[in-house]
């Protein structure tokens, strides 16, 4: 042996001696009792359970072949428990321990730019992750008194949604819509747009496809949002404890951040799957099954979930937990049973068209469907004051395009109306994964409510919005100008740019 190994060999077993010797000075003579319970049935993440009179809900046990799993249902006789591990050895007959402890997970920054599982367990190749503070999964949300109004902005990047539908930190703005009209997108742009505004993000993906997952963790590491992001990931294939259990905890890493007095926004993606996978275990563990074969408290399973985002007071630090829940809708009918548990749990909800979504205006945000119940509240009050008046502006225009489907003449003043709304509508379009900066949209609000938009043909809204962008970036105009200096700037910019 090299004298470095043997030395390093030694102090191993120093370290170990001197625990075991610890241990010793610590160990007191006494009775102990214990619970022990036996496996009576095992089968598609379920264990069913006897011999354990003292099990509670939400108890973690311990199995003899190494398996974890957590109690999840008492009838009389035994005791039903969902599997957080399940080993090759597990069989009817194992022996059960009583731990007397809840399911809990490490929080802290060590988690930033990593991928874990609703345990905590590392999924990605960046080693182990040591632990300072560990949280529980599924706690009490905070009182009222604990909470302050949400009056600050959490910027998504998104055209329609800071100035029409606005985000406060603290809120819970639902994502709605059908399957392939870029839910998932929008929320990705909005954890790439907090990189540099010193928001954690935690974005949870429940029920997902590998590609899937790995296309997300790419995106975010392309985009340099990765960072300051932790991705809880509970893939297809995993057992339905463990896709049961991710968004609880991704919410527990988000709260200990917003408890710590910083802001955070946390994704769930998606909460259908979710709602399916507790429909699953309620059916294994023979709970009676209500409308759609949910049962009885899936209502209270989300809210006790979403009430947790808050803002909290100054008194408690001042942090903030946005949520933005994903929910998935068939044939776009928002009054099923998941979907409007969920309207009326969250403050506001974005609606995506299948038929906007085909028409190619993207995102396919339907502006008369969708509402934030924060509204201006959240906003500042330029944005506010512009956004205002163009809102109007594109919802008469809906209104009266309504009428040209049918080739009636109209007058002079309708046409220029409905010209201005077909510019506004081409300036809301936007790419995927390209934030823009709240400066940029006080830029477009000011040039759109002032009419240099209106001598452009459609084709021409785009290079001008670029040309609007690249002047914001070099010139750095802060938000906080008023509307006289901001209406003279960006009307000098696009007059170079004819001139150009």
């Amino acid at each position: 042996m090299l004298p470095r190994e043997a030395s390093s060999a030694n102090s191993l077993s120093n370290s170990l001696f001197d625990r075991q010797a610890d241990w010793l000075a610590r160990y007191q003579y006494g009775l102990r009792l214990s619970e022990q319970g036996n496996v009576v049935s095992i089968g598609d993440g379920i264990a069913w359970i006897s011999g354990l009179p003292s099990a509670r809900m939400e108890d973690v046990v311990h199995l003899e072949d190494g398996s974890r799993a957590l109690v999840f249902h008492l009838a009389r006789d035994r005791v039903g428990a969902i599997l957080l591990r399940q080993t090759s050895q597990l069989t009817a007959g194992t022996a059960v321990f009583l731990t007397g402890k809840r399911l809990s997970i490490g929080v802290g920054r060590a988690l930033l730019g990593r991928v874990i599982d609703p345990l905590g367990i590392p999924l990605d190749d960046a080693g182990p992750i040591q632990f300072d503070i560990y949280r529980l999964l599924d706690v009490r949300s905070p009182p009222i008194i604990a909470r302050d109004f949400v009056a600050q902005p959490l910027y998504t990047g998104n055209k329609i949604i800071d100035t029409m539908i606005p985000v406060g930190k603290g809120q819970r703005q639902l994502i709605i819509g059908d399957n392939g009209t870029g839910k998932s997108s929008l929320a990705i742009d909005a954890v790439i747009n907090q990189r540099d505004k010193n928001v954690y993000c935690v974005y949870v993906l429940i029920g997902q496809k590998r590609s899937t997952v790995v296309n997300t963790i790419e995106i975010l590491r392309r985009n340099q949002a990765l960072s300051n992001t932790v991705l809880v990931v509970a893939e297809a294939n995993a057992m339905p404890g463990l896709k049961y259990l991710a968004p609880f905890a991704g919410c527990a890493v988000a709260e200990a951040w917003m408890a710590e007095g910083y802001d955070t926004l946390v994704v769930y993606d998606d909460l259908s799957t979710h709602a399916r996978s507790y429909r699953e275990l309620s059916l294994l563990l023979r709970r009676p099954p209500g409308r759609e074969a949910y049962p009885g408290d899936i209502f209270f399973l989300h809210s006790r979930l979403l009430e947790r985002s808050t803002r909290l007071s100054s008194k408690q630090g001042g942090g903030s937990m946005t949520a933005l829940p994903i929910i998935e809708t068939e044939q776009g009918e928002i009054a099923s049973y998941i979907p409007t548990n969920l309207i009326s749990i969250t403050d506001g909800q974005i609606y995506l068209d299948q038929q906007l979504f085909a028409r190619g205006f993207l995102p396919a945000i339907d502006v008369t469907r969708s509402v934030s119940r924060i509204g201006g509240n959240a906003q500042h009050p330029n944005i506010k004051k512009e956004a205002g008046r163009m809102k109007l502006d594109y919802l008469q225009f809906l209104e009266l395009e309504v009428f040209t489907r049918f080739g009636s003449r109209l007058e002079p003043t309708m046409e220029a109306r409905i010209r201005r709304g077909q510019i506004l509508r081409e300036i809301l379009k936007q790419e995927l994964l390209t934030p823009l900066t709240i400066e940029f949209q006080m830029a477009w609000l000011v040039a759109y409510n002032e009419g240099m938009f209106d001598h452009l043909e459609l084709d021409q809204i785009k290079p001008c919005l670029q040309y609007l962008q690249e002047q914001i970036a070099r010139t750095r105009l802060s938000i906080e100008e008023g509307h006289e200096q901001w209406r003279i700037l960006v009307r000098t910019w696009l007059n170079e740019m004819g001139r150009a």
